[in-house]
C-alpha cells in the first residue's frame, strides 16, 4: 500500500464531501464538536506527558465506550504507574467518555492524516495503543508502529458484513495488519476471520467479549420516579424499544396500537438510536394520535396508553429495568442490529428482529439458550400480545437471558492478562515503574 496515494484519496474524498458534512453541520450540528482536535489540535486539558507514562484507548462510540469501561478500571488498579487517556470519535461516545473516565483524559481521534497524528503522539508519547473492536487506520498504525509503541486490538471482530470487504482488499490490509501486535478476538469464528484477512497467528488468541462484562450502570434519578409514577396511574405493562432505526418506529408503533386494544394502559418507551432523528420520530408519534410525552420536557405527566420519547442520551441501559418486555432495534430493517446484552443484564425478555448480523455471536448464543425471541416484521405485533399474556413463559425467558450474561463473564480479565503480557514483552511494565520513581 502506498501511504502517500492513500492518504490522498482520503483528502480528496474529504474535499468531494464536503457539501454532506456543511448539510450534517447546518441540518444537525453534528461534527461541530472537537473539529480542531481532528485535525491534530491536542486539547490543553489532557497536559503533557511528562509526568507519568501514557496508554492511549480508542473507543469509537458509546457501544465500544462501554465495552472498555471495566477494563479501563482493571488496568488502572493493575497498572498505576500509566495514564489512561481515551479517544472516541462520535460525541455520544465522546459525552459518556468523559463521565467514565474524566474530561482531563478524553479527546477526539484525529482523522487519518500524518499531520494530525503526529501531534498526538508527541504529545503524549504513548507507550501502547489499544484499539476497541475493529478500527484499522493505515496512517494511525503505521506512525504509532514506527514509533516503537506496542499496539493491541481487543474485542477484536469481524462482522458478517465486513468479513467480504476485508477478504477482497486483502493484499491492502497484509502491510496494515503486521503493525498491530496482539489481537484479542471475541471468538473463534473472528480469531479465523482476522487470520484470513492477514493478521499473523500467534498474535492472535480468543478472550471473549468484553461486553459481557459491562457493570449495570447506577441508575439516573428518571428511572425510579418512572416506576413511582407508572405504579401510582396503574399504567402498564411497559415495552421498552431501544436503538430504533429508520422505518422501524412505525410497524412498531401500530404494534402497539394493536397492544392498546387488550391493554388500554399500555406504555411505550422508545429510543431512536440516533440523535438527529428525536424530532422525526415524535412528528410520527404525533402523526399517528397516540398520546406522546418526550423525556426532556416530562415532568410527571399522565403516560397509559401513550409513548414517552427518550431523547436523551446515556440512559437507555437503566431504563431496561423498567420493560415488561424489550425490543432493541435496528434489527427489523437490514441494519445488523444491537446489542441485546443491556436488557438482558436486567433478566428482561427481549425481541429482536432478524436482522442481527452485527451481533450474531451474541444473538446466536441467546438462541441457544432459548434466551431471546426473533421475530419479523408480521409475527412482532402478536409476539407482544403473546409475551405480555404468559406471564410464565416472559419470566422464564428473562431468567435465561440473565444466565446466559453470567455464563459468558471474564472477558475482562483474560484482556487484561494478554495486555500485560504485551507491556512486559519489553520490559515497558518495569521502564514506566522507574519513570514513576525517577519522578518521585
Amino acid at each position: 500500500m502506498s501511504y502517500f496515494f492513500y492518504s490522498v484519496v482520503l483528502a480528496l474524498g474529504l474535499l468531494l464531501g464536503l457539501p454532506f458534512w456543511l448539510y450534517e453541520v447546518l441540518r444537525h450540528g453534528k461534527y461541530q464538536r472537537g473539529f480542531a482536535e481532528r485535525l491534530g489540535r491536542v486539547p490543553e486539558r489532557l497536559g503533557s506527558a511528562r509526568d507519568q507514562p501514557v496508554i492511549w484507548i480508542h473507543a469509537v462510540s458509546v457501544g465500544e465506550v462501554l465495552a472498555v469501561s471495566a477494563l479501563v478500571g482493571q488496568m488502572r488498579r493493575a497498572f498505576p504507574q500509566y495514564r489512561i487517556v481515551v479517544s472516541t470519535t462520535t460525541d455520544t461516545g465522546q459525552d459518556l467518555a468523559r463521565k467514565r473516565f474524566g474530561e482531563e483524559n478524553v479527546f477526539y481521534f484525529p482523522l487519518d492524516f500524518a499531520f494530525a497524528i503526529r501531534s498526538y503522539v508527541r504529545a503524549l508519547r504513548p507507550q501502547m495503543v489499544i484499539l476497541a473492536e475493529t478500527e484499522f487506520w493505515p496512517n494511525f498504525l503505521r506512525i504509532v508502529h514506527t514509533q516503537g509503541v506496542r499496539i493491541a486490538v481487543v474485542n477484536a471482530r469481524i462482522s458478517d458484513r465486513s468479513w467480504p470487504r476485508y477478504r477482497r482488499f486483502r493484499w491492502a490490509l497484509l502491510r496494515m495488519l503486521a503493525n498491530v501486535d496482539l489481537f484479542l478476538a471475541q471468538t473463534e469464528t473472528d480469531e479465523s476471520r482476522l487470520e484470513s484477512i492477514g493478521a499473523d497467528r500467534s498474535r492472535v488468541r480468543v478472550t471473549g467479549n468484553l461486553k459481557f462484562d459491562v457493570s449495570l450502570p447506577v441508575p439516573p434519578p428518571i428511572v425510579e420516579r418512572l416506576r413511582r409514577e407508572l405504579a401510582a396511574e396503574g399504567a402498564g405493562p411497559v415495552l421498552v424499544c431501544g436503538s430504533t432505526v429508520e422505518d422501524e418506529e412505525p410497524p412498531l408503533l401500530r404494534a402497539f396500537e394493536n397492544l392498546r386494544v387488550s391493554h388500554p394502559r399500555a406504555v411505550m418507551l422508545l429510543a431512536p438510536r440516533h440523535p438527529q432523528r428525536f424530532e422525526a420520530v415524535a412528528s410520527l408519534v404525533g402523526q399517528m394520535g397516540i398520546l406522546s410525552r418526550r423525556r426532556s420536557t416530562w415532568d410527571g405527566e399522565p403516560l397509559a396508553g401513550g409513548v414517552l420519547l427518550i431523547d436523551t442520551i446515556g440512559e437507555l441501559a437503566a431504563l431496561y429495568a423498567l420493560a415488561d418486555v424489550a425490543f432493541v432495534g435496528g434489527s427489523l430493517v437490514p441494519r445488523g442490529g444491537h446489542n441485546i446484552i443491556e436488557p438482558a443484564q436486567h433478566g428482561v425478555a427481549i425481541i429482536t428482529g432478524n436482522h442481527t448480523e452485527n451481533f450474531r455471536d451474541i444473538v446466536g448464543l441467546f438462541q441457544s439458550r432459548d434466551a431471546v425471541r426473533i421475530v419479523g416484521l408480521a409475527e412482532l405485533p402478536l409476539m407482544f400480545i403473546h409475551l405480555l399474556e404468559n406471564d410464565t413463559e416472559r419470566m422464564a425467558l428473562g431468567r435465561r437471558a440473565k444466565e446466559t450474561i453470567l455464563s459468558q463473564m471474564g472477558a475482562t480479565a483474560r484482556t487484561l492478562q494478554g495486555l500485560q503480557s504485551l507491556l512486559e514483552r519489553d520490559g515497558n511494565v518495569g521502564q514506566a515503574s522507574a519513570w514513576a520513581a525517577h519522578k518521585d
